[in-house]
């Protein structure tokens, strides 16, 4: 049991209270029932573990089976499945990645097969398939065959896409309902935390009932928050429709069944089961309603989140929003929209505003529905434009509580007048004027770690350019790399089939990471190889898909694979470069022709290359330095005892070791004859590119240590002895408090520890962590609300000033415009950290 010392009173000396807290544990978010909290990504595992506590409560003994493919927002899902694998096991629940989306679709499309063949193990097995919004592109075709085919009777799939909308740390924004509705999929949309294991189970009955995939977004505002949620294997009731009449046969997968039988069976029979079923279950409901409603607002989702807070922001409670004449219909299933609950609820109003994030989804199916009332009962529509065709929402980019509480304003002031609305107003525009207003000077833009061996190797010899594709690679792009475009996942290089025959230009460069090799990448290599294209592909092996976390690449790919494996594909010319290519002694294991190298000689190799004509294969063999770092901490991986350092007395500042080694350990140090360089032995990964270049100042040190020095801590424990408790302000409502920093920093962890102590002490929190591309020195932001209940907080994102405390751990993050206005002088308090954290 945890206990904490309380303040009793304002007095200057130290009392000890004790207030018992809930007793908490790491596996309490996979094993505690009741209140629980965790993210949303957590969330996920530990729904098909409820699934199977309450299928064994009915008696059925049914397993899991989870396969899908990484990728942000859902880029840390497969590592709290590996996390929590003794309790999946202990489930019977099977996580098996997959090699890339489409495929990872085919294998849970299996698990639904088991029951058709003689040897089933199990009554059922639930799927959940999951992916970036792109490898939903991808699996489009897998997903719509197991979709028409079917699910099992005791089975059901969930498919979860994760959606970046607002292109955070993705080539492109992307919004998954459209394709899910291509394939006639229904659609969940979850608006939180807690309706990640409310809608999940929901999902597994729908899908089990009406023999349907059933689609589910998880945008990162909700699979990368954490809350304290309501985890209770039986806390749902879930009922059957009672008004829908199962034809012949089921509606559950069978062999065989010809295609034209299951397209009938789908439009005719599924889809209104699954209509049926969002009727008998309160998938949509009315969450704000009274008798004199006018303005009804549709939303779903994280949009919902955004119209409670956007109330909240106008200073309108369910009481008062009530008495104004606003009502609230909150969608569960976005699609097919089940009809009957929407027409109950637009009854008497005067106008429905559709709230929804990008592209419009609801309000076409709204518009459709509402068409059957007749024309003087049927209420004014309008969503991304107004009744004289005005953009009221934007489609791009991400929609925010202010975005809203505007268009509310002014839909309300059509039949009511409210200086206090309008005074709100004027201070929500003034804040956007600060985001529209001058970016910030100083940004931190995501950068290759120290060490990283993407520094070297996504060099191009002088005359020559490359192509990027998906991986850290990537950002090359912005760097003094001569590389731009990109491709997709696994189109790396494709391009250059098409430009070739059209250029004078001989000669391009693809950079392809291992991860996306093995993913789909090879079949870009194949195509050039079918059209004879003049190309070097430079596969970056190192050893971890290092984008999403350093997960492994799905499969045993190793270097002589991955060149035996290119050779057979007709690839003619083949060069393995390394920074140790002594451990490439015997060049018998490889096909022959192909050619060992040092790191040092990559200039040569690449003008080399460059001019042997047809495809050509450079594979860069170097392991990710994060990776290093972690294998070296764990003790997997020796620890080079030499390390490099700058005499600053020889140091004269030129800065060509940061060209050589375009390393972040490299800084600035101001002297009083001048900036000079230093090296941060703390973050160095030891890589020693930096002293490539001509210069004097380097010292190397071999077998020496860094001396460590001991603060005494014995004056400092007894001066925080003598600290009074701190007298904490009353909480009346909504705390928020803004975290910025770096990645790497501890950003997360310090939203980590304040929303766990929220928890503990049975107040309501919410923990947003807006990451990016943080893993890679980019800026991160911890959103965290803290209120007296759960039910207090509505959106998890801190809106225009509802900052109550900053804590700027980095200044530069501090001062972008969307934390700026998050404040408010006079309400909010901030503390910053005075270290200079040098940009890339």
């Amino acid at each position: 049991m945890l206990t904490f010392a309380a303040s009793h009173g304002g007095s200057s000396g130290r009392q000890e209270g004790r207030l018992q807290l809930a007793s908490v544990s790491l596996d309490d978010k996979y094993t505690q029932s009741g209140r629980v909290f965790l993210t949303g990504t957590q969330a996920l595992v530990r729904l098909p573990l409820i699934q199977r506590q309450r299928d064994l409560a009915r008696g059925l003994n049914t397993a899991g089976f989870i396969s899908g493919y990484r990728g942000s927002p859902l880029g840390g899902y497969d590592q709290a499945l590996w996390r929590a694998q003794r309790l999946l096991d202990q489930g019977h629940i099977r996580f098996q990645p997959g090699v890339n989306e489409e495929l990872a679709a085919d294998a849970v499309w299996g698990s639904q097969q088991v029951g058709l063949f003689p040897g089933a193990l199990y009554d059922g097995v639930f799927g959940i398939w999951y992916g970036k919004g792109p490898g939903l592109d991808r699996a489009l075709d897998a997903i719509k065959h197991a979709h028409s085919a079917g699910t099992a009777p005791h089975g059901g799939v969930l498919a979860i896409a994760g959606d970046d909308h607002g292109a955070s740390s993705s080539t492109l924004a992307h919004q998954s309902d459209h394709n899910f509705m291509a394939a006639s999929v229904p659609v969940l949309n979850p608006a939180g935390v807690q309706d990640y294991i409310d809608f999940g189970l929901w999902g597994f009955a729908l899908s089990r009932f009406a023999g349907l995939w059933v689609g589910f977004t998880a945008v990162a505002d909700t699979v990368e928050s954490t809350a304290s949620v309501l985890i209770d294997p039986d806390r749902l009731q879930i009922a059957l429709p009672e008004d829908f009449v199962l034809p012949p046969g089921g509606l559950n997968i069978r062999w065989p069944d010809p295609p034209l039988e299951q397209e009938a069976r789908l439009h005719n029979f599924k889809l209104p089961a699954a209509l049926a079923f969002a009727r008998r279950n309160p998938l949509d409901r009315a969450i704000i309603r009274g008798r004199n409603a006018r303005l009804g607002i549709v939303t779903t989702g994280k949009a919902y989140l955004d119209v409670r807070q956007a109330l909240d922001n106008l200073g309108l409670d369910e009481g008062a929003a009530t008495a104004l004449g606003i009502a609230v219909y909150k969608v569960g299933m976005s699609w097919p929209l089940e009809p009957s609950g929407l027409l109950r609820f637009a009854e008497g109003l005067d106008e429905i505003l559709i709230v929804e994030e990008k592209r419009p989804f609801l309000e076409d199916q709204v518009k459709a529905h509402l068409y059957r009332l007749p024309a003087g009962r049927r209420p004014r529509v309008t969503g991304k434009v107004d009744e004289d065709g005005h953009v009221v929402l934007c489609t791009a980019g991400l929609l925010t509580p202010s975005d809203v509480a505007r268009l509310i304003v002014d839909r309300v002031g059509r039949f009511h007048d409210s200086p206090h609305l309008s005074e709100r107003l004027a201070y929500l525009n003034a804040k956007e004027a600060v985001i529209a207003g001058k970016p910030a000077d100083v940004v931190r833009t995501p950068f290759f770690c120290s060490g990283c061996p993407h520094n070297s190797s996504t060099k191009v010899p002088e005359g020559s350019r490359a192509l990027a594709g998906i991986g850290c690679h990537y950002m090359a792009i912005w760097m003094n790399r001569d590389t731009a475009t990109f491709s997709q996942m696994g189109g790396e290089g494709a391009a250059w089939v098409g430009q070739a025959p059209f250029t004078r230009t001989p000669h391009v460069f693809a950079n392809l990471g291992d991860g996306t090799y093995f993913h789909s990448g090879s079949l870009a290599i194949r195509q050039a190889v079918i059209a004879s294209a003049n190309i070097t592909y430079k596969i970056l092996f190192n050893d971890a898909v290092a984008m999403t976390g350093g997960q492994p690449v799905d499969g045993h790919l190793t270097v002589v694979a991955v060149a035996a494996q290119v050779r057979a594909e007709g690839v003619g010319r083949i060069a393995v470069l390394s920074d140790e290519p002594e451990k490439y002694s015997s060049p018998a294991a490889f096909p022959p022709g192909t050619t060992i190298h040092h790191r040092d000689e990559l200039d040569a190799l690449q003008r080399d290359l460059r001019a042997t004509p047809g495809v050509s294969v450079m594979i860069y063999d170097q392991t990710c330095a994060a990776e290093k770092r972690r294998r070296r901490k764990r003790g997997t991986l020796p620890d080079p005892q030499k390390r490099v350092f700058i005499n600053e007395a020889v140091c004269e500042g030129c800065g060509d070791c940061s060209v050589q080694s375009n390393c972040l350990s490299i800084l600035p140090l101001d002297t009083e004859l001048g900036r000079k360089r230093e090296i941060d032995q703390s973050s160095c990964n030891k890589d020693y590119a930096c002293i490539d270049g001509f210069c004097p100042s380097f010292v190397t040190v071999r077998g020496g240590t860094i001396r460590k020095t001991r603060a005494n801590t014995t004056a400092l424990d007894a001066a925080v002895e003598t600290l009074p408790m701190p007298k904490l302000p009353p909480l009346n409502g909504p705390f928020g408090i803004l975290v910025t920093g770096v990645g790497g920093t501890g950003v997360i962890t310090i939203g980590a520890i304040l929303g766990m102590a929220a928890h503990v002490e049975g107040k309501g929190c919410t923990v947003l962590d807006q990451t990016g591309l943080a893993q890679k020195g980019g800026a991160v932001m911890s959103h965290v609300r803290i209120a007296p209940r759960p039910d207090d907080l509505h959106a998890v994102r801190i809106d225009h000033g509802g900052a109550n405390l900053v804590l700027a751990a980095d200044m530069v993050v501090a001062a972008r415009p969307d934390a700026l206005a998050t404040i408010d002088k006079g309400k909010a308090r901030l503390i910053a950290n005075s270290h200079q954290i040098p940009t890339a």
